[in-house]
């Protein structure tokens, strides 16, 4: 039975993903401290709500463009596998 040549994937991709994956734990842990500042702020609960509201869209939105380039970067891995 002939051996399959052993495959191998960009060099770039690793240290791109590793780079997209840092921005993500960055922006998370801006995220979780915003949220604990606004969870502990006095202010009354519907401005609390609201602005709850307004970080986890703010949140979604910079996250967004990340993990679409760490799903692109999952499917090119995949296809030099397959």
């Amino acid at each position: 039975m002939p051996e399959r040549p052993a495959r191998t994937y960009s060099p770039d991709i690793l240290p791109l993903m590793q780079s997209l994956l840092g921005t993500l734990a960055d922006i998370d842990v801006e995220f979780r401290t915003d949220l604990e500042k606004i969870l502990q702020s006095a202010v009354e609960e519907p401005l609390k709500q609201r602005a709850i509201a307004t970080l986890e869209k703010r949140h979604h939105e910079r996250r967004a463009p990340y993990v679409r380039e760490i799903n692109k970067l999952e499917k090119q891995i995949q296809r030099m596998f397959e």
